[in-house]
């Protein structure tokens, strides 16, 4: 672990530094860890997430050898404004975090909703991400993306009348194996301890869907323009994002690379968190 001055690098996301920044009127409220120096790794966070969204099992690995950044979109969390009502909004958004931070080139690692931002991020600006990691996400209007709304709603639900967080029904198979890989994913979200964000409000939330819900509705983007080094990974069962809308992703983005984890969910790269987290590591690290 190599040191800046006096101060040691912070590789545990548990004890990353909330910071802000100012841009375009609104305040982002962000984290750092890892090593500065060189290309960052952006985090894109899912629907309705925080900064203590992001499992810990997954930041930690790439943050050994990466400056890694996770950030709130505007009206999320700790970040002022309000949540953008079109996703390319939220890409333009992203685009303004980025610059103030005054990062010409990023790596992107993004999740669900985050994924379909980071896409609309690189039809405008294509030389902005050098390489990219989109998990359980799709391509604009791909096919039943906007059922994404319908399933979010039902399984809040269940989860209200179970009295569990939605994001075990959301994330994981409600087998066995998919409800302790829940439950541990759940858990691990609350290892941090202090300087916790504040959650996401209902309005927010509803905003988020409808963006989605457009996403999902709108004519494809053209990704076989896309010429970064791109991973994509799934559950081969996700139920939110369909996994068919990665292998979609597979085929128009050249030379992609596609992983899908066996009986898991929306949530399979925190479920196999072990296997995935190194592959990722090592896909940004090349």
């Amino acid at each position: 672990m190599s040191a800046t001055g006096n101060d040691p690098v912070i590789t545990s996301y548990a004890q990353a530094p909330a910071r802000t920044v100012s841009a375009g009127g609104v305040t982002y409220a962000y984290r750092e860890l890892g090593p500065k120096g060189g290309i960052p790794v952006v985090f894109f966070v899912h629907l309705a997430a925080t900064l203590d969204n992001w499992d810990p099992r997954i930041v930690d690995p790439i943050a050994e050898n990466r400056h890694v950044i996770t950030f709130d979109q505007r009206g999320v969390g700790a970040s002022t404004g309000q949540v953008p009502a079109t996703l390319e909004e939220a890409a333009d958004h992203a685009y303004e975090f980025i610059t103030a931070l005054g990062f010409e080139q990023i790596d992107v690692f993004s999740f669900s909703m985050g994924g379909m931002i980071a896409q609309d991020l690189i039809v405008k600006h294509p030389d902005l991400v050098r390489r990219l990691v989109l998990t359980g996400t799709g391509p604009r209007g791909g096919k039943d993306m906007d059922k994404v709304v319908g399933v979010t709603y039902y399984d809040i639900l269940r989860a209200t009348l179970t009295r569990s967080d939605p994001k075990e029904y959301l994330f994981f198979n409600r087998d066995a194996t998919g409800k302790a890989a829940g439950k541990a994913f759940v858990k691990r979200l609350q290892e941090r301890d202090i300087d916790r964000d504040k959650d996401i409000t209902l309005k927010a939330l509803r905003t988020q869907l409808k963006a989605i819900q457009k996403f999902g509705r709108s004519a494809p983007s053209d990704l076989s323009t896309f010429t970064q080094p791109t991973l994509i990974a799934n559950g081969d069962h996700d139920r939110m994002v369909p996994t068919v809308l990665s292998e979609d992703l597979h085929r128009r983005i050249k030379g992609s690379e596609l992983i899908i984890y066996p009986n898991s969910g929306h949530g399979g790269i925190f479920q196999f968190h072990e296997q995935f987290a190194p592959a990722a590591a090592e896909f940004l690290a090349n």
